[in-house]
C-alpha cells in the first residue's frame, strides 16, 4: 500500500492554512534565485504560479505546446470565478462557501482543503482587480455578481466579456513581465514527453521541440505539472483539442498516484453536436441559467417550433423537479435530467438530444437591452454558430464533457507522491470532489497558482540548497533514450488505423459507457473495448511523416496512446466504485426519485491508484475522508 500522507494540520478548521504557513519551510530571498523551477502548462494555474514564483525570486521555465501561453478550456464561455464578498448581503460566508462546495461535490473532498479554498477566494478577486480584469459592474461601482448552479447566494464574479480569457489576460500580463524580467523563460512548441527522476525525486523533464523533432531536457530542483484534465479523452469536449493527459500520465507511470479517474464533470449548457467533424464543443456559460428556463415538450416527438408550444405543454422539469433551485441545480443533476428528457423521447432538434433554454420571459420582463448588456457576446456567438437568434427562439443545448475532477493525488502542499513533483489546477484531483460547483474551477486554479503553491513550495526546495542536479546525471540520458524507443516503436508500426479514428471510438465507448450514466456491465465491456483499441493501436497504428520533423500525427498517436490508458483506468476507477456519488452515477445505487444514492460507509474515500507495469493492473489504494465539520447528507435542491 502507498503511504498517503496528506499533511493535513492538525487545530480548528478556521486556524488549519495560517498555522501551516506558519510552520513551513522558507527559503531565503537572496537564495532563490539559486533554485530553478519547471512549470508545464500556462493556463490559469501554470500562468499564475510561474508568475507567483518568478515575482519571489526563483528561475522559472515554462514549456507550452502552443507559440504563446493560453487555456485550453472554452474561450466562449462567459463564466464567472466565485468569492464570497457577500456584497449583496444574501448571508455569504467563508463557511458557507466551504459547505456549498462539500455539498456540490456530494462530500468527496477533503475539509481542510475545501476551507482553504473558501478562505483564499476573497484574495482572488482583490488580486485580479490589481491586474486590471475587468470585472462588470453595477451603478454604483460595485462589482456585479450573480448566482450559478447548485447555491442560493450571488457569489460569482464576471467580466461582461469571457471571464475565464480575461483572467487569463491577468495572469499572462504577469507572467510576460517576469519574461521581460528574465526571471522567466519560455518554452514555446514543446510538449513535455516524461519526468525524470534522480534517486526518488522529480529533477526535471523530457520534451519535444515540436517544430523540429528534437528530443531534449531540462533540469530543476522542482517540477509543477499546469496541464489540465484529460476530458479531451472522450474526443468531443470544451477543451481545446490538443488538450491531453500525457504529462500527468507520463508522471503517473514514474510514481504519481492517480486519484479518482472516474470523476469527469459533464456540462448541462453547451450546443450540440453537429456533426462527425467536431472534437471541440462550445461551452454557454452557466450564468445563462439565472435567467433562461429549461423546458421540453410535453409530448414525445414534437415536431412544432417552440414558439407555436402553448405554455401548458411545456415541461420546465428543473423547475418542477427542484422547486427550490429550480434551473440553478448544480451542474450533475442538470445534465442527467437533460440525459433523461431525450432518452425518454423529449429532445428536440434534428437529432432529438438537445433540450430548450428559453429567454421569452426574461426579455419581455427585463427587456431585450437588458439581457443583452448581461449576456451578449454568448447570444452573438450561438448565433453565428447555429443560424439561429436566442432573442427569437430558445437555445438548443445538451451537455458535453467539460471539468476532471480525478487527476494526480496531492498532499495539502500540492505535492504528488513523488517528492519536488507538484501538480496544480485541473492537473491535480481537486478540492471539489465528485462534482464541481460552477465557477469554481477558476478559483481553484488561481488560488493554486497565486497563494497556495508559491507558499508551501519552500516546504521541499528548502532543504535542496547547494544539491544541483544538471542534464548531464545519466537519468536524462537514460530518459531521452526511452522517449525515442517509444516513439520509434510507434513510426514503425505502419499499419492502416489512423490515431484520429482510434480516439474517436475510445470517446464513443467513454461516452456511451462511463458518460453521465454508468452500470456494471457497461464498464466491464468499455474495459473490454479499450484493450481491443489499444491492441489494435500498438499493432495496426499509421503515423505518417518523419520523428525528426514537425508532426501533428505523431503528437496525436503518442497522445491516444496515453489516452487509452488513461481511459481504461478511468472505467476501471468507476467499476470499483459501487456507489452513486456526484457526476459519477452508478445506475445500480439511486433513490426511488433517480437521484444518486451514496455509500458512506464503503466509499468515503479518495480512490487512489498506483502504476504497477506494463501489462499488470493497477493497485487500488485509499485516502479515507474525514468529516468534522459538515456531516454528510443527502444532496437535496428540492
Amino acid at each position: 500500500m502507498m503511504d498517503l500522507d496528506s499533511k493535513i494540520p492538525s487545530g480548528p478548521l478556521e486556524d488549519k492554512w495560517d498555522s501551516h504557513l506558519e510552520h513551513v519551510n522558507l527559503v531565503g530571498p537572496r537564495n532563490r534565485p539559486s533554485y530553478d523551477v519547471i512549470v508545464v502548462g500556462t493556463g490559469l494555474a501554470g500562468a499564475s504560479a510561474a508568475s507567483s514564483l518568478a515575482a519571489q525570486g526563483y528561475r522559472v521555465h515554462v514549456f507550452i505546446y502552443h507559440d504563446s501561453p493560453r487555456r485550453a478550456h472554452s474561450i466562449a464561455a462567459q463564466g464567472g470565478i466565485n468569492a464570497c464578498k457577500n456584497y449583496r448581503q444574501d448571508g455569504d460566508s467563508v463557511h458557507r462557501l466551504f459547505y456549498d462546495t462539500q455539498k456540490g461535490g456530494d462530500f468527496r473532498a477533503r475539509e481542510a482543503n475545501v476551507y482553504r479554498l473558501a478562505q483564499t477566494s476573497t484574495e482572488i478577486i482583490d488580486q485580479c482587480v490589481a491586474q486590471g480584469v475587468p470585472f462588470a459592474r453595477e451603478y454604483g461601482g460595485m462589482l456585479a455578481n450573480r448566482s450559478f448552479g447548485g447555491v442560493l447566494v450571488e457569489r460569482t464574479f464576471y467580466c461582461r466579456g469571457q471571464t475565464g480569457q480575461q483572467l487569463m489576460l491577468g495572469a499572462y500580463q504577469s507572467l510576460q513581465k517576469e519574461i521581460d524580467q528574465g526571471r522567466v523563460i519560455l518554452y514555446p512548441r514543446s510538449e513535455m514527453l516524461d519526468l525524470v527522476m534522480v534517486e526518488g525525486r522529480a529533477r526535471g523533464i523530457v520534451y519535444r521541440d515540436m517544430l523540429t523533432g528534437d528530443i531534449r531536457s531540462a533540469a530543476g530542483e522542482a517540477v509543477v505539472l499546469a496541464t489540465g484534465g484529460y476530458g479531451a479523452a472522450y474526443f468531443n469536449s470544451t477543451n481545446a483539442i490538443n488538450s491531453n493527459s500525457t504529462a500527468i500520465w507520463r508522471a503517473h507511470r514514474r510514481g504519481a498516484a492517480f486519484a479518482n479517474p472516474s470523476f469527469v464533470q459533464i456540462h448541462p449548457t453547451c450546443i450540440p453536436v453537429s456533426g462527425d467533424h467536431q472534437s471541440k464543443l462550445t461551452l454557454m456559460s452557466e450564468s445563462l441559467r439565472n435567467d433562461g428556463r429549461v423546458w421540453v415538450p410535453r409530448k414525445k416527438g414534437e415536431k412544432r417550433a417552440p414558439g407555436d408550444i402553448p405554455e401548458d405543454e411545456r415541461y420546465y422539469y428543473l423547475e418542477e423537479r427542484y422547486p427550490t433551485f429550480g434551473n440553478l441545480v448544480p451542474r450533475d443533476v442538470a445534465s442527467r435530467a437533460a440525459k433523461v428528457a431525450c432518452d425518454d423521447g423529449y429532445g428536440v432538434g434534428s437529432t432529438g438530444y438537445s433540450v430548450y433554454m428559453d429567454f421569452r420571459d426574461a426579455i419581455n420582463r427585463q427587456g431585450a437591452d437588458t439581457i443583452k448588456s448581461k449576456y451578449g457576446n454568448l447570444f452573438d456567438m450561438y448565433e453565428e454558430i447555429t443560424g439561429e437568434s436566442p432573442y427569437q427562439q430558445p437555445f438548443r443545448i445538451y451537455p458535453a464533457v467539460h471539468y476532471c475532477m480525478g487527476g494526480l493525488w496531492v498532499d495539502y502542499n500540492l505535492q504528488t507522491t513523488i517528492p519536488g513533483l507538484y501538480a496544480i489546477g485541473e492537473a491535480n484531483f481537486s478540492d471539489h470532489g465528485a462534482n464541481r460547483l460552477g465557477a469554481s474551477s477558476l478559483m481553484q486554479c488561481l488560488a493554486d497558482g497565486y497563494f497556495i503553491l508559491p507558499q508551501t513550495i519552500g516546504d521541499g526546495l528548502q532543504p535542496l540548497f547547494r544539491d544541483k542536479v544538471t542534464t548531464d546525471h545519466p537519468a536524462f540520458s537514460q530518459a531521452i533514450d526511452e522517449v525515442k524507443d517509444r516513439i520509434n516503436k510507434v513510426m514503425s508500426i505502419q499499419g492502416s488505423s489512423t490515431p484520429l479514428s482510434i480516439h474517436k471510438r475510445l470517446g464513443k465507448t467513454l461516452w456511451n459507457d462511463c458518460g453521465m450514466s454508468r452500470n456494471a456491465d457497461n464498464l466491464q465491456g468499455a474495459i473490454d473495448h479499450i484493450d481491443q483499441l489499444s491492441d489494435e493501436f500498438w499493432n495496426n497504428v499509421h503515423v505518417t511523416g518523419s520523428a525528426s520533423d514537425m508532426n501533428q500525427t505523431l503528437e496525436r498517436a503518442m497522445r491516444v496512446a496515453d489516452f487509452l490508458e488513461v481511459g481504461r483506468l478511468m472505467c476501471r476507477d468507476a467499476l470499483e466504485r459501487d456507489e452513486s456519488c456526484g457526476c459519477h452515477f452508478r445506475e445500480e445505487h439511486q433513490t426511488e426519485e433517480g437521484e444518486v444514492k451514496r455509500n458512506d460507509e464503503d466509499f468515503a474515500h479518495a480512490a487512489v491508484w498506483e502504476w504497477a507495469g506494463e501489462n499488470t493492473e493497477h493497485r487500488r489504494n485509499t485516502e479515507k475522508i474525514h468529516f468534522e465539520h459538515i456531516q454528510p447528507a443527502t444532496r437535496s435542491y428540492k
